[in-house]
């Protein structure tokens, strides 16, 4: 049996799930009503960017191996996966030092309706968007395979 299609859909689905949190509480929060119990979607994606992020980042780790196995390891001397991975890190390290304390701030906080939370949440929102814009390119380099150097 061929393994590198289950391997490949995992990898992706795991790697998207692990930013995912960071990507997608900001935009949810402000529609959140202030003072009110959070959805299953908001605890969900809480829970995902606290404990669960370390078996996500194991299953990422162990999918990631898998397809170096099967595809052989001179796959990593190609460039756009070295770049590829290289934005991966990078937004990992924003969701991780950057986004995820700031939207646990954003979760305590007892008056969401404020002038401070509304600059905050805008704040989150925009590195969101800045690490939409890196996981698009991650995708597209992912996708393209472009000949960088």
């Amino acid at each position: 049996m061929n393994w590198f299609p289950l391997l490949l859909t995992a990898h992706v689905m795991l790697a998207v799930s692990l930013l995912a949190p960071s990507l997608v509480l900001p935009f949810l929060l402000r529609r959140h009503p202030a003072n009110g119990e959070p959805s299953a979607i908001i605890r969900l994606l809480a829970t995902l960017q606290g404990t669960g992020s370390v078996v996500i980042a194991l299953g990422l780790a162990l999918t990631g191996v898998g397809l170096v196995l099967s595809l052989g390891t001179e796959i990593l001397t190609r460039p756009w996966l070295l770049v590829a991975l290289a934005v991966y890190a990078a937004n990992l390290l924003v969701a991780a030092s950057v986004s995820r304390p700031s939207l646990r701030r954003l979760m305590r906080v007892r008056e969401p309706e404020s002038d401070g939370w509304r600059q905050q949440a805008r704040r989150v929102r925009y590195t969101a968007y800045a690490m939409a814009v890196a996981t698009g390119l991650i995708g597209f380099l992912m996708s393209t395979k472009p000949a960088l150097w």
